[in-house]
């Protein structure tokens, strides 16, 4: 009996020469699953005829040699010249192409879509990639070992995060303190949804990030490299993956090809830092991604972002003219905080119309310092100097005042200044401004300021015996607010203690350059008056009202002040973390705490454990004040944390056990934690403590 296989084709007595030859690439391409006239087109979009004997077109500077490997043993009975070529060789035989883990002498330098995405984000200023992988990413991770390997400092620092949602938050925090943006990548439309809440804060709290997102294959009978190889890749193909997010970012796109990439994410990244900042998302399918190339570079001075400017001459005058005039000025800001220069071009201008009095009515960012006699702190659109004031500047800031519970008097004159004075992204918002400028806070702020020193009508009407009036009124108002803030911050008489009382004594404790990451909800007033920030850029709250922000807005902003002090040759901030219970369980705790160890980014987390979701019970007393539920428990109302999970625990156990975790439940023992806390903070360790906190105070 012949053998049943044989390991060479057939010699030329049974098939022609011409048969033999077809047989040799036939069999070949079983192999490696790349044809002989199709070789180029799976190595490179590029259509540029070439010669037989490179696998590349002649634009390519590294020749792919013809594989020299064993044939597979081919069965006799299927070799024969009666038999078509096709059924020896269907074609597509199998997805198998080229793959950058094969030995440097058997493959090109692979130079691919994704390893120039990786470029451009480098060279536009990215920092950190924050990824949560899947199987839409093997050039993906392909290039990120050759960058790690091949360009070491000139590559993005990859950050692996166990949930998107911290990912997003992480990106967030860093670009947020820098005002630099970062990037996430995650897995096609399954990873797009679990950003979820994270998207929206940033878009509300207006941070420059990046998202990549693969796509499913979209070819499946291997004819490019990328083609469908998994179950998954059906059933994660969904018609227009970039709408799921698109209401929240300022540009969404599909990567197509490879040629252009570069220009794609600088175009991605100038929408992303153009005001109004926000994310971006870009996609691509396995296979655009893998599509080799030559190198390219592109010019980056040609890709920054829109500038801009400030208020036209007219504008400024008649702003001008309205404070000097005012007997009670006030201005309301919300995110001008942002630019770390505007917090001092406030103090500047409250100095040069004294009596003019700043409200923080968005709480995101350290707008106006508390140790000025104009503070009135952070109060979200309910404060007595809403109503009463006869000249409003509005500044930069999403909402000014609640119409239902507070609003300004008729005759007030109203001017709204802002990047985004239209709100276009909410269907609905006005306010009763009687005049709306596009322009940069700072700037503004400048040339009102200025226009107020120079010109001797103004000058003369911002001094005398009314102004200094205005003046001792401002600061004996001040004076009676730091009081009732002192007194509202005394421990209870049965010991135990509100959020006033614990932020004081943090205040206290931590380092003067402490930057607190806060996400209090319900307690955030308190927080802030017990904080009393000052410096700018050091009190970032969370932008939107995605609950869970501040677990990785934490560790963005750790990472960041780590990361700017390492280049400036200095030390790095402090990190304290503030955030109510509900919201620590939706910070994905379990992977917040796991990256904190991974990468040694210790920050301090506290936590106001009030036994439930309060905000809830205050949303329902607003509308129903004598209702069935404001008599109501709160088990009964399903906002109740019964029993109370040990949430120091759960970030100790995150960490692998190596994590300080303390529990508080009376004023006596708060001083002596809390100092512990920050020993171990400041050591490297990151520290949890759970606060039994009263309400109301």
């Amino acid at each position: 009996m012949p053998p049943l296989f044989r390991a060479t084709p057939p010699g030329a007595a049974r098939v022609s020469q011409a048969l033999q030859r077809q047989h040799h690439y036939a069999a070949a391409e079983a192999v490696t699953g790349i044809g002989r006239a199709a070789v180029g087109r799976f190595i490179s979009s590029s259509t540029r005829p070439f010669d037989g004997n490179s696998a590349l077109p002649p634009g390519n500077k590294t020749p792919l040699p013809r594989p020299n490997r064993t044939f597979p043993l081919v069965p006799t009975t299927l070799v024969s010249d009666s038999i078509p070529l096709a059924t020896i060789c269907p074609s597509p035989i199998t997805q198998h192409r080229w793959s950058s883990t094969f030995p440097v002498g058997d493959k090109p330098n692979m130079y691919t879509t994704s390893f120039a995405f990786f470029e451009a984000l480098w060279d536009a200023g990215v920092t950190h990639v924050f990824v949560n992988l899947g199987s839409d990413h093997p050039s993906i991770i392909e290039a990120m070992v050759k960058g790690a390997r091949e360009k070491k400092g000139q590559f993005p620092r990859i950050i692996t995060c166990p949930n998107e949602m911290v990912a997003m938050s992480m990106a967030d925090g860093y670009a947020r303190l820098t005002n630099k943006p970062q990037a996430v990548i995650v897995h096609v439309d399954v990873g797009t949804q679990g950003l979820g809440a994270a998207v929206h804060n940033a878009s509300a709290g207006r941070a420059p990030v990046l998202v990549f997102a693969g796509l499913s294959p979209i070819t499946q009978e291997g004819e490019l490299r990328g083609s469908r190889t998994e179950f998954i890749h059906w059933i994660q193909d969904v018609p227009d993956q970039k709408q799921i997010l698109a209401q929240y970012c300022r540009y969404t796109a599909e990567l197509k090809t490879g040629v252009n990439v570069k220009q794609m994410v600088n175009r991605a990244l100038q929408f992303a830092r153009s005001a109004p900042q926000g994310p971006v998302y870009l996609c691509g399918s396995r296979e655009v991604m893998e599509m080799e190339m030559e190198p390219y570079q592109i010019p980056q001075d040609q890709w920054e972002p829109v500038e801009l400017g400030g208020l036209p001459s007219g504008a400024v005058r008649k702003i001008a003219a309205a404070l000097a005039g005012a007997k009670e000025p006030l201005l309301v800001t919300g995110y001008a905080g942002r630019n770390q220069a505007v917090p001092g071009a406030l103090v500047e201008l409250a100095n040069t119309v004294k009596g003019l009095r700043v409200l923080d009515a968005g709480g995101s960012d350290m707008c106006f310092p508390a140790d000025h006699p104009a503070w009135l702190g952070v109060r979200y659109g309910v404060e007595d100097a809403i109503r009463t004031a006869d000249t409003i500047i509005v500044l930069d800031c999403d909402v000014p005042w609640i119409s239902t519970q507070c609003k300004p008097q008729q005759d007030a004159k109203i001017f709204h200044v802002d990047v985004d004075p239209l709100k276009q992204v909410m269907p609905l918002f006005y306010i009763q401004a009687q005049h709306r400028y596009r322009a940069d806070a700072l700037t503004a702020l400048e040339q009102i300021t200025e226009l107020l020193k120079s010109d001797g009508m103004f000058a003369t009407e911002l001094t005398g015996p009314e102004t200094e009036k205005r003046w001792a009124a401002l600061q004996e108002s001040y004076r009676r607010r730091l009081e009732t803030i002192a007194a509202r911050s005394q421990p209870l008489d049965n010991g135990e203690f509100g959020t006033s009382h614990l932020c004081a004594k943090l205040r206290k404790m931590c380092p003067e350059d402490t930057i607190w990451a806060v996400e209090a909800v319900t307690n955030t007033l308190f927080v802030h008056d017990g904080i009393q920030p000052t410096r700018p850029g050091h009190w970032i709250n969370c932008g939107g009202g995605g609950l869970g922000w501040s677990g990785g807005g934490a560790l963005g902003l750790k990472l960041a002040t780590e990361h700017e002090a390492q280049l400036k040759g200095q030390k790095s901030k402090f990190v304290v973390q503030i955030v109510g219970d509900g919201s620590f369980l939706f910070s994905v705790p379990g992977s917040v705490y796991w990256i904190s160890k991974r990468y040694n980014i210790p920050v301090l987390t506290i936590v106001l454990n009030n036994k439930g979701w309060n905000a809830p019970r205050k949303s329902l007393l607003l509308v129903h004040p004598d209702g069935l539920g404001s008599k109501a428990t709160n088990e009964e109302i399903s906002i109740s944390f019964d029993p109370v999970p040990d949430y120091a625990g759960i970030a100790k156990a995150a960490a692998g056990g190596d994590l300080f975790a303390a529990r508080v439940d009376t004023a006596a023992d708060l001083e002596k934690v809390l100092k512990e806390a920050i020993k171990a903070v400041q050591e490297g360790q990151t520290a949890v403590v759970d606060c039994k906190v009263t309400s109301g105070c």
